[in-house]
């Protein structure tokens, strides 16, 4: 099925028009909630042609389409209409009802206006079978749908909002529906949007009050003053704010309604977001929590390795001493990922730049010896979960840490780690080579028979569900592994 952005592709619409007709498409839930009808957006093509771009079905009563409309063409039966919205720059509406699958169905056809052309055309299809003796919720909600049409059909809808930063439980009709005259005083309130804000603390009528006054003076007296918020309370502004009291907290959407240039009034969308908040705290704290762990857990590594290294200079055997300094380094390898991880609020890192890190400390221990050592990583890892990165590190570091101490063989030489991530299907692998242009590998090498450095970088690949094989080349060794990496889970 072709999405809205294909629709319009196909049929030539202009960027500007294309952009308005998302962020119509983006907000028209709104309008089909207050409707309770079906909104599908019409887009015409060069041969004059009506297609199908969107489509909407309302959250709040029974839709009159079961099928999805996008990418169709317009039916003869309503193509006239359609046509004619298009040609007159006026809401028409069907002369008859019409029937579908024993349902009768009204239909009217609103023309999408930008800068005074219409782009395309929206028609409202309404399930006259499920209407019955309409209650003053319904009156209401219908009477802020035909305005909100009539903003459509001059140009002035959808509104431009101030750029802010989004959190999650902005309001829709269901949650909460406020209506306010151009004074700001309540008109109406459905029965969410009163309890809304009565868990505030208002403890009034709802109807008839200036709703900026009343609730500004519930906020704290400490509060610091929100102009921004008010215009919203008020109607005056497209716009989302926050109410916060000592009870609730309650998230406002302000949609200005027009006639013309004349500002009639407004409609609020409420929520009480008191316990959505209260969840993203103890997620805040969990985050914070986790960092935390991560920072000590760095903390106490460097004060392992420190007392390893305190405890190496006093060793006067070479080869315990050079134990207690590969030891340093494996536990300074995983401090470096929890030092990452520890800066972050998720449980997965980009892992390049800890590649980076663990590949240059150890080409800095050949160095100091008095040979040049230099090297390259090529390719990415991209994004790791801790647990691959921690193991992965430590791979990369006993490879790289071997290939100077053993392939170079305390002469000049080059490391090269080369990497290549796949997707599968089941999982992504990552292929890894580590290379150096040293001595090669000795005769008879036997890698289940190697030094423990061998044995901890085959058991940590074994772990990853990878492989690993020692390869001589022309010019050195290459060593490949491969590792099988765990799914990262979605960003909350």
């Amino acid at each position: 099925m072709p999405t809205m952005s294909d629709v319009l592709t196909k049929h030539e619409v202009s960027a500007a028009d294309s952009d308005w007709l998302h962020r119509l498409v983006g907000d028209w839930q709104l309008l089909s909630d207050l409707s309770f009808a079906d909104l599908v957006l019409w887009v015409r093509s060069e041969r004059g042609d009506w297609f199908a771009a969107a489509h909407a079905r309302p959250t709040t009563g029974v839709g009159v389409f079961t099928e999805d409309l996008v990418g169709e063409p317009v039916a003869p039966a309503r193509s006239r209409m359609v046509r004619s919205a298009y040609e007159r720059h006026e809401i028409v509406r069907a002369g008859q009802t019409v029937w579908r699958d024993d349902m009768p169905i009204r239909e009217e056809a609103i023309p999408v206006v930008r800068e005074g052309s219409v782009t395309a055309v929206l028609t409202r299809h309404t399930n006259l079978a499920s209407m019955r003796t309409p209650s003053r919720l319904e009156v209401t909600y219908l009477a802020t749908a035909d305005a909100l049409a009539r903003m459509i059909a001059a140009g002035a809808f959808p509104q431009e909002e101030p750029e802010a930063e989004l959190r999650r439980g902005t309001p829709r009709v269901g949650d909460g529906v406020l209506r306010l005259n151009s004074d700001g005083v309540v008109t109406y309130a459905s029965p969410n949007a009163v309890s809304a804000v009565h868990r505030l603390g208002y403890d009034g009528d709802v109807i008839g009050i200036k709703l900026a006054r009343a609730v500004g003076d519930l906020l704290p007296a400490r509060s610091p003053a929100d102009e921004d918020l008010s215009q919203v309370l008020r109607g005056r502004v497209a716009d989302r704010g926050e109410v916060q009291t000592r009870s609730a907290a309650v998230m406002v959407r302000s949609i200005p309604l027009r006639e013309g240039e004349r500002r009639v009034g407004a409609v609020l969308l409420v929520r009480d977001v008191g316990e959505l908040r209260r969840r993203e705290r103890e997620l805040a704290t969990k985050d914070v929590t986790i960092r935390e762990i991560h920072h000590r857990v760095k903390n106490n590594l460097q004060t392992v390795a420190a007392m390893l290294r305190l405890q190496a200079r006093r060793v006067d055997d070479p080869k315990g001493r050079a134990a207690l300094d590969d030891a340093v380094r494996r536990v300074a390898t995983i401090a470096s990922v929890h030092e990452t991880l520890s800066s972050r609020l998720d449980d997965h890192l980009d892992f390049d730049e800890v590649a980076e890190r663990g590949i240059q400390a150890a080409l800095d221990l050949g160095n100091r010896s008095g040979v040049r050592v230099s090297g390259s990583l090529e390719g990415t890892f991209g994004t790791l979960c801790s647990e691959d990165a921690t193991a992965i590190a430590m791979v990369l570091a006993e490879l790289v840490q071997n290939a100077v101490e053993h392939g170079l063989a305390d002469r000049d030489g080059t490391v090269s780690v080369r990497v290549q991530r796949h997707a599968r299907p089941d999982a992504d692998v990552v292929e890894v080579e580590v290379v150096d242009d040293g001595a090669g590998l000795p005769p008879g090498f036997d890698p289940s028979a190697g030094g423990l450095g061998v044995q901890i970088v085959r058991s940590l690949v074994s772990d990853l569900g990878g492989e690993i094989e020692w390869v001589p080349t022309r010019k050195g060794t290459a060593v490949k592994f491969t590792a099988v990496l765990r799914e990262i889970p979605a960003k909350r």
